[in-house]
């Protein structure tokens, strides 16, 4: 149980990284006018998403799977900004790499165990 905890921490760090990333190279740096719109949409679901890792250890272990699927959920939603986001040429391809491959994997992969192990034990 101890490493479930550690991994439930470690969720945290890794989230906020991202969103670092998201805010100081990617969002800040999209055309004005797509910087008000899918920026502010993208923002909103980045904060909600971190909103939900950050009670994952607040609530009974009962109730954690639905909040793993919420923020599961909000990583899919982000996936898919990113990629329109790379469409129409507003984040370039090795900043989408780098936050497909490596930020958002490393979440996935954490979030995907953490998954496994409460749909399993409650």
């Amino acid at each position: 149980m101890q490493e479930k905890k550690s991994q439930e921490l470690l969720l945290i760090p890794k989230y906020e990284m991202y969103m670092e990333y998201m805010l100081e190279i990617v969002l800040l740096r999209l055309p004005r006018t797509e910087k008000f719109s899918i920026g502010t949409e993208f923002k909103t679901i980045m904060y909600d998403t971190f909103r939900d890792i950050m009670f994952i250890e607040k609530i009974m272990k009962k109730d954690r799977l639905y909040f793993l699927n919420r923020i599961d959920a909000g990583l899919n939603v982000q996936r898919a900004l990113l990629r329109i986001m790379k469409k129409y040429k507003w984040i370039d391809e090795k900043k989408f790499d780098y936050v497909m491959n490596t930020l958002i994997k490393e979440v996935g992969m954490v979030l995907g165990g953490l998954i496994k192990y409460y749909a399993k034990n409650t």
